[in-house]
């Protein structure tokens, strides 16, 4: 697809503008002769709009574009962005059409895989890296037509995971990531693969949901939403802040340019502030493992494990045997049976828990201010820890406030789980980093969804939008 482009930029990142040209489609000399054809298949339009069920302003647009795209007079290109991130890799294979009318890029559909561990896992063997996203290559080959794949961008950002690895050890495992790319068939370039800088990670997701929202409509930033994005490794929040909020921040404010409208956006990148790379902190106390055998197991302890738990985890290269304390805590409660009587539970400490958590979540420096006055919009681990204690709909999201993720956090950290060893400490960190790290109030709304209109949240979008625009 030739486009007239403008590149719209950040210091560290690109959302882009684009400004198609017309021209005769492949094999289809004539586009706009096709407008003919539209209108004459009126009645035929009325039959796409009841099966796409489009609504009444969007008929038009939508309609006409479907019936291009039926009758192989309109045509897909295809990006697709690998996601290396600290616990898995995901591929998403984006398809997008240029609008008939007026020229508008439009996302008209992705394709979703996942394959666990992640690269860092394969720190010490990084042919193994490479090799288990062959999986995700193989995958996104099957919904991409052949004959595309020489047309379409193959590009793979690894986050927070490989950026706590040890320089070389990230190199070799993304140079071996390159050389399986270079094979695969599909369009790429020497910018194709890199470890990607939390900035753009941090856009890209803000990019995407409010995108997905359509609130790019109204060129206002009190119109856009706050994005928080919880990985494994890293967390990112980012907003666009009003001008006296903006004058509160301490940096990290970065001018961008979207769809031809100005806009100041304030995004953070929290490395170790991840929700695994924060627990492997909070199990260990800190404590320095790089001389650690890989091939051993290491053993912890901890005040926020139920003292039943002996679990194995495994992060980054090493493998956990995590258990409770020694000399755990427990209470009598209530035997719910009909003889009655008391039983002695094993529980966690919660307030020895927290107090731990506290004071690791306490080394966040340069606290987003502003954000509790935004509407704030969390994914990942935020969205994943919620439904897994029901909180929020595993289909559908949902809205609760802050103070939720204590409740839950109290009520878990007071009954032993050994399918969900993890889910005191996790739900507590939560809390904590929201509310000590970030500054929101117990009532403070968060929106948890993990896709929006059928498409994943994530910064990956906002990655295609720049390929598209920019090139690999």
């Amino acid at each position: 697809m030739e486009v007239k482009r403008r590149k719209l930029t950040t210091e560290n990142a690109d959302i882009y503008q684009v400004e198609p040209k017309t021209r005769p489609k492949r094999g289809h000399p004539g586009r706009r002769y096709f407008l003919v054809v539209a209108l004459l298949g009126f009645l035929f339009l009325g039959y796409i709009a009841i099966s796409y069920d489009l609504k009444p302003v969007r008929f038009g647009s939508k309609a006409i574009d479907t019936l291009a795209l039926s009758l192989s007079l309109q045509s897909r290109f295809y990006v697709v962005v690998v996601d290396a991130g600290s616990t898995g890799s995901r591929a998403l294979a984006f398809s997008f059409y240029e609008s008939i009318l007026g020229g508008n890029l439009i996302l008209d559909g992705e394709h979703y895989f996942q394959t666990k561990p992640g690269l860092s896992a394969y720190a010490d063997r990084p042919k193994d890296a490479a090799k288990s996203l062959t999986v995700l290559l193989d995958k996104v080959k099957a919904v991409i037509p052949q004959l595309e794949w020489q047309h379409t961008p193959l590009s793979m950002r690894a986050t927070a995971g490989l950026r706590l690895l040890p320089g070389h050890k990230a190199q070799d495992i993304l140079q071996e990531c390159r050389t399986l790319f270079e094979d695969s068939g599909f369009q790429v370039s020497k910018n194709s693969i890199s470890i990607m800088e939390g900035t753009d990670e941090g856009i890209f997701s803000w990019f995407t949901v409010n995108f997905l929202l359509e609130r790019f409509s109204i060129h206002n930033p009190g119109n856009t939403v706050a994005a928080l994005d919880l990985g494994g490794g890293s967390t990112q929040v980012t907003f666009s802040p009003t001008i006296l909020q903006e004058k509160k921040l301490d940096g990290h404010v970065y001018s961008v340019n979207i769809f031809n409208h100005n806009m100041s956006v304030y995004t953070h990148s929290y490395l170790g502030m991840g929700l695994m790379a924060a627990k492997k902190e909070i199990l260990t106390h800190g404590k320095n493992l790089e001389n650690v055998n890989p091939r051993e197991t290491v053993e912890i302890r901890s005040e926020c494990i139920n003292p039943i738990v002996s679990t194995e985890w495994r992060y980054g290269a090493l493998n956990y045997l995590v258990k409770g304390p020694l000399n755990g805590t427990h209470k009598l409660v209530k035997n719910q049976n009909f003889a009655g009587g008391e039983v002695d539970r094993p529980i966690v400490n919660f307030s020895e828990c927290l107090k731990i958590i506290e004071k690791y979540v306490n080394g966040v420096k340069n606290k987003p201010e502003g954000l509790k006055d935004h509407e704030i919009y969390a994914f990942s681990y935020y969205f994943d820890r919620a439904t897994e204690v029901g909180l929020v709909d595993p289909f559908f999201g949902g809205v609760v406030q802050v103070s939720a993720f204590l409740k839950q956090a109290m009520d878990a950290c007071d009954y032993p789980n050994t399918d969900q060893p993890f889910i005191c400490l996790d739900l507590t960190f939560i809390y904590v980093l929201l509310r000590d790290g970030f500054g929101l109030e117990p009532t403070t709304k968060l929106y948890l969804y993990k896709k929006i209109n059928g498409h994943e949240l994530s910064w990956a979008l906002g990655a295609a939008f720049n390929i598209i625009q920019n090139g690999l």
